[in-house]
């Protein structure tokens, strides 16, 4: 059975503004990142249980996962696996609070 890959808005958003970041310094850096992200969630639909379980003090948190993206590893896929789906949460680099930014997002 093929899972279906969908995507948040605010992981949507994570990569046009995570791109625009980069974009100020390098172009093609900036696409790369497009295509390592894309790439990342496409290795993810077909690896189930690839990443990382993380644990957060907020019960709506359970079951998310954090995988890496290739070239850009500062740059953290949060993603939950259903039976039927990957869904793709938020795109971060790993410098920012990341269970704050979980805690006011308000699709948690």
């Amino acid at each position: 059975m093929t899972r279906k890959l969908l995507k948040r808005e605010s992981a949507k958003r994570d990569i046009i503004d995570l791109a625009g970041y980069i974009a100020q310094d390098n172009l093609d850096a900036a696409e790369r990142f497009i295509t390592a992200a894309e790439g990342a969630f496409q290795f993810l639909l077909q690896t189930p249980g690839a990443g990382a379980r993380r644990e957060y003090l907020n019960p709506a948190l359970s079951g998310l996962r954090m995988w890496p993206i290739r070239g850009f590893k500062k740059y953290l896929v949060f993603y939950r696996e259903g039976p039927e789906t990957l869904e793709i949460i938020r795109v971060l680099h790993n410098a920012r609070d990341i269970e704050t930014i979980f805690q006011t997002d308000e699709g948690m």
